[in-house]
């Protein structure tokens, strides 16, 4: 049985945006230029493309500027005050956005702002690897895990409680390696970060 609920499952794109690129001279990952567009659209269009329909995105650095200057249609916005502190913190928002979302979600997808190279086809694989509330998985490269990952929404307090500073679900997953299903996407992105002026050469 995929769901408690029998209806087809509501596997919801959690996308983490709020970092401030201090290696960036203080740009936010969101707003960097990509494609013509902001970087944040790019995200929830690889998202959308995946099949998610219910997209939240976690806003920090600049979240008034992302909001004037991204078309961002029916995301859900999730202000984190506390985006200083690290990515745990973005998740947590996001969880905790997702859990009071009237959709009934039964799955997070998180992908990351400042990972263009993985496109729709690698967050498509992970996302089909959803089978239970208490799914977890994640796409791996050259045998690494690494983003998006999913968690099943049973999974979400225990996430939450072990996300601190910058590591995310860093613990919980090493935690809970054997319950992992790893979803190999070398072939298809390439999951390199957007953190300093050389990485730059990524975005186009």
């Amino acid at each position: 049985m995929t769901t408690t609920h029998d209806r087809p499952p509501v596997v919801a794109g959690l996308l983490l945006a709020a970092g401030g690129g201090r290696r960036l001279g203080g740009r936010p990952k969101a707003l960097l230029p990509h494609r013509g567009r902001p970087l944040v659209e790019y995200a929830v269009g690889v998202l959308r493309g995946a099949g998610c329909e219910v997209v939240h995105v976690v806003l920090g650095a600049s979240a008034d500027a992302v909001r004037e200057r991204a078309e961002l249609p029916g995301c859900v916005l999730v202000d984190n005050p506390e985006w200083p502190e690290g990515m745990g913190s973005s998740l947590r928002a996001g969880l905790a956005s997702l859990a009071a979302d009237p959709r009934d979600v039964d799955a997070a997808l998180v992908l990351l702002v400042d990972q263009p190279g993985i496109g729709t086809e690698a967050v498509a694989r992970v996302r089909a690897a959803y089978d239970a509330r208490d799914a977890l998985a994640a796409a791996s490269y050259e045998g690494k895990r690494g983003h998006p990952v999913l968690f099943g929404a049973d999974r979400w307090a225990g996430i939450a409680e072990g996300a601190v500073g910058d590591r995310g679900a860093r613990d919980y997953l090493a935690a809970h390696r054997d319950a992992i299903t790893l979803v190999d996407c070398s072939d298809v992105a390439e999951p390199y970060d957007i953190d300093t002026e050389a990485d730059l050469s990524h975005l186009d």
